[in-house]
C-alpha cells in the first residue's frame, strides 16, 4: 500500500505563507493498493490537485471514493475535482450504512446552481454510490473496516487491510467526548490495535479542551496515549488547526514529543504535511 497525504487542515482551506510546509487544503488522502485500485478518503480541497495528477497519469479511471461524513470541510473540494468532468471516469463513492442517500442529497445540493455554475447532473463521468458492507467491504485485494467515531453528526472511521498491512483513518474524532460515546476509548484502541500506519485527529492541545468539548476533535497527548495502548508502527497527526501557523504546529509537536513519547516510545510520530507518501 502506498498512502500520500493531498489534504492536511481542519474546518477551513488556510494557504498562504504561514502553512506553506504543512499544507492549507482540507482533509484528502489517496492509498494505492498493490492491485493499483486508487482508493480516496475524503473530499476536502486537496482532492483538487490529486484530480489534476490523476489526469495527467492515466485514462481511463476507476476510483473509490470514500466520505468519513458531510461537512463542508470534507467535501467542498469534490465539485472542483477533474476526473468528475470525463466519460471515462468511474467513481463508486462509498459511506457508511444508512448515510449514502444524505451523502448523494449533499453533494448535488452544493453543486446547485445557487452555488455553482456546473449542475451535478451534468458531471460526464459514471458516479455510483454505495454502502460500506458489514462487518468489512471487500475493496480490490483489501478490506475495508469502518468505526463510528465521536464527532457531531453521522461520522465514521475506516481501517485498509491489504494482507499483513492495515493503514487506518480516523479524522474528526473526539477520544474522550464528554457526552455518550459512539465508541468507547477501548474499541478505539482495539480498531488501531498493531497498525502499520494511523492517521488520526490532532486538531487540538490538552489545554485548549476545555472549551472546545463536543466539538469532536482530540489533542495530540490524547493521540500519543492512543498509541501507547495500540501499538501502531506509524502515527500521523492530521486535521491541523487552520489558525496554527507551521512554526507553533511544530514547536507544539515537539514539546508535547518531549513529554509524552516515551508513553509509545516503539512508535514514530510525524506530522500530516502535504506531498507526504508511506509505503506499508
Amino acid at each position: 500500500m502506498k498512502i500520500k497525504l493531498w489534504g492536511t487542515r481542519g474546518s477551513i482551506p488556510v494557504p498562504g505563507p504561514d502553512t506553506f510546509r504543512y499544507g492549507g487544503n482540507t482533509t484528502c488522502v489517496e492509498v494505492r493498493l498493490d492491485d493499483g485500485t486508487i482508493v480516496i478518503f475524503d473530499a476536502g480541497t486537496g482532492i483538487r490537485p490529486l484530480g489534476l495528477a490523476l489526469m495527467a497519469e492515466r485514462q481511463p479511471l476507476d476510483l473509490k471514493l470514500i466520505f468519513t461524513h458531510t461537512h463542508w470541510d470534507h467535501l467542498q473540494g469534490f465539485p472542483f475535482f477533474e476526473p468528475i468532468n470525463h466519460a471515462s471516469t468511474r467513481i463508486t463513492i462509498l459511506s457508511a450504512p444508512n448515510t449514502s442517500a444524505d451523502l448523494k442529497q449533499t453533494l448535488i445540493s452544493q453543486m446547485d446552481f445557487k452555488y455553482f455554475p456546473i449542475n451535478f447532473k451534468s458531471l460526464k463521468s459514471q458516479i455510483i454510490f454505495e454502502e460500506v458492507v458489514q462487518p468489512e467491504h471487500l475493496i480490490g485485494n483489501a478490506r475495508l473496516f469502518s468505526i463510528p467515531t465521536n464527532h457531531p453528526g453521522s461520522t465514521f472511521g475506516y481501517k485498509l487491510v491489504a494482507g499483513n498491512r492495515s493503514f487506518v483513518f480516523l479524522t474528526d474524532n473526539e477520544l474522550r467526548p464528554h457526552i455518550p460515546a459512539k465508541s468507547t476509548w477501548q474499541d478505539f484502541v482495539e480498531f488501531c490495535q498493531g497498525s502499520d500506519l494511523m492517521l488520526h485527529d490532532a486538531m487540538w492541545m490538552d489545554d485548549e479542551l476545555t472549551d472546545k468539548r463536543g466539538w469532536g476533535h482530540s489533542s495530540m497527548e490524547q493521540v500519543i496515549e492512543l498509541a501507547a495502548q495500540a501499538h501502531p508502527k506509524t502515527v500521523i497527526l492530521s486535521h491541523h488547526l487552520p489558525r496554527r501557523s507551521d512554526q507553533e504546529l511544530e514547536e507544539r509537536f515537539n514539546e508535547t514529543l518531549k513529554r509524552k513519547a516515551a508513553d509509545a516510545a516503539n512508535t514514530i510520530f510525524v506530522l500530516a504535511k502535504e506531498g507526504d507518501s508511506f509505503n506499508i
